[in-house]
């Protein structure tokens, strides 16, 4: 006799819905963020999917989605109304960003201590503070953006929320941190790479992701980690006088953080970081699909691309094994670290953001590593 299936409850369909994005949207924690999500919400997620948004835009709006409904429940009891009306915005401002010195003669100024040990105790807040300005607008953004999807208006643009946001950033400035603290320049590179000294598999893709990472104008760890072998097309070797050809390759970047994918934006690989993507795609045998992969604990190569997270956690892992510090590193330090060492070797920066694919000088220029400009020539003209 066969058993009665059994029916879904309302949380484990959520997570079922998740699972079904998951292969274009990466998402973690799924199942604690079936119980957060209302079902709406994951209708939203799976709008959004079908309407061809970038991974990276999805995975931010799911990650602050997820941030909003967790602080929402814990400062009013329950899930966020839609639209958010002004008031509910302007106490997310007032938990958000508030003064220290104040908070410690008004218990009451900032976020309430029931809400601030609720987010903790559920992983979404680590630090203690309060948060950066630039989260803080990014969250409201991504609250207005799903506002808007739903069909419906906020009040997102209220004189009263952005003067509010503009006083409390003015009562409490911040000091903007660098995403990597220390840039990935080509000494540090060669130390990584000097861990990456066997046939292993690991050892053979960790090599050619930082190289790869680095040589291509400092591609974002998405960009690596979604990398695909329909985007490598082989070019003409490059001649070299006295010397044997160095091999070629044209990454075709498709949609960026910073483009949408209607125009081909390319950059090129040569020499030795080509040698280690062939490398790499021959041992383990990919010749289609992504091109960065898990390896289980076997040595066997996954059909799943590396995600994001992980292509920094090798940065890291690497650096530790290289004897340097870490927390020091990130895999965005390999961004900055390109145009650092464009710099270094007297490249002009404007042939160097050809490679990077900024789009401004002053952007570019944010990436320079302070220690260099520190002790350049423009700091000591006197």
């Amino acid at each position: 006799m066969a058993k009665p299936k059994k029916s879904l409850t309302a949380v484990e369909r959520r997570a079922e819905e998740l699972d079904t994005i998951a292969a274009v949207l990466p998402i973690e924690r799924r199942d604690e963020l079936a119980e957060l999500l209302t079902e709406q919400d994951v209708e939203t997620l799976r709008h959004l999917v079908n309407q061809g948004m970038g991974d990276n835009t999805l995975r931010a709006l799911t990650s602050d989605l997820a941030y909003l409904e967790a602080w929402g429940m814990a400062a009013t009891g329950r899930s966020l109304p839609w639209p958010a009306p002004e008031a509910l915005l302007l106490k997310f401002v007032a938990h958000h960003l508030w003064d220290p010195q104040r908070r410690e003669a008004d218990a009451d100024h900032g976020m309430p201590d029931d809400v601030d040990e609720n987010l903790r105790r559920q992983g979404f807040l680590k630090s203690v503070g309060p948060h950066a300005p630039a989260t803080v607008r990014r969250r409201l953004a991504n609250w207005s953006t799903l506002t808007k999807w739903r069909g419906l208006d906020g009040a997102f643009a209220s004189p009263a929320l952005k003067s509010a946001i503009r006083l409390a950033v003015r009562a409490v400035p911040r000091t903007r941190r660098r995403k990597s603290a220390t840039a990935v320049t080509g000494d540090v590179l060669a130390k990584l790479l000097a861990t990456c000294a066997t046939d292993s598999l690991r050892d053979v893709r960790d090599r050619a992701i930082l190289m790869v990472a680095f040589a291509s104008g400092g591609r974002r760890r998405s960009e690596i980690a979604g990398l695909r072998v329909e985007q490598l097309s082989v070019e003409a070797p490059i001649e070299v006088p006295g010397g044997p050809p160095l091999p070629s390759l044209a990454i075709h970047l498709g949609r960026t953080k910073t483009s949408d994918g209607e125009q081909d934006e390319v950059v090129y690989l040569t020499g030795r970081p080509v040698e280690a993507l062939n490398a790499w795609l021959a041992a383990a045998k990919i010749d289609k699909g992504s091109v960065f992969r898990g390896i289980g604990r076997w040595g066997t190569v996954s059909r799943r691309a590396v995600d994001p997270q992980s292509v920094n956690a090798i940065l890291k892992q690497r650096a530790q094994m290289a004897g340097l510090d870490s927390g020091e590193f990130s895999a965005h330090g390999l961004r900055s670290g390109y145009l650092t060492e464009a710099a270094n070797r007297g490249i002009p920066l404007p042939e160097a953001m050809e490679q990077s694919r900024h789009r401004s000088v002053q952007q570019a220029s944010s990436y320079y590593n302070s220690a260099t400009r520190r002790s350049g020539r423009a700091a000591r003209l006197i």
